[in-house]
């Protein structure tokens, strides 16, 4: 299983961002897919999660009305719209399999490798 995060980098605050999320080896419709972050020092915290079909979708409050979580289940692939990026929104940004609906670490099948979202003031 392979899950490849991709479109990181920096941005100025107010500044949008779109992360990827490539998923190999596991059959995609089967789980709902999360992203969590982790900022220096700090624990990784939940994002945003989608169920199977992409109907439903979860968001922290931290990010709520500001990003949103998308899949492309024909492309086999996870997205993260990012808009209105602030300074603490500086991370590394990861993808997550899980077989249902968790806003915990401890329920992730599969991690991604995580990519750099940096937001400068």
């Amino acid at each position: 299983v392979q899950l490849q995060a991709s479109g990181g980098g920096l941005v100025q605050a107010g500044g949008s961002l779109r992360l990827s999320c490539a998923a190999s080896g596991l059959a995609f419709t089967s789980y709902f897919m999360d992203w969590f972050r982790q900022a220096p020092g700090k624990e990784r915290e939940f994002v945003a999660a989608i169920d199977w079909g992409g109907g439903s979708s979860f968001y922290a409050d931290a990010v709520k009305g500001r990003f949103t979580i998308s899949r492309d289940n024909a492309k086999n692939t996870l997205y993260l719209q990012m808009n209105s990026l602030k300074p603490e929104d500086t991370a590394v940004y990861y993808c997550a399999a899980v077989p249902s609906y968790s806003s915990n670490q401890s329920g992730v099948r599969y991690w991604g490798k995580g990519t750099q979202v940096t937001v400068s003031s």
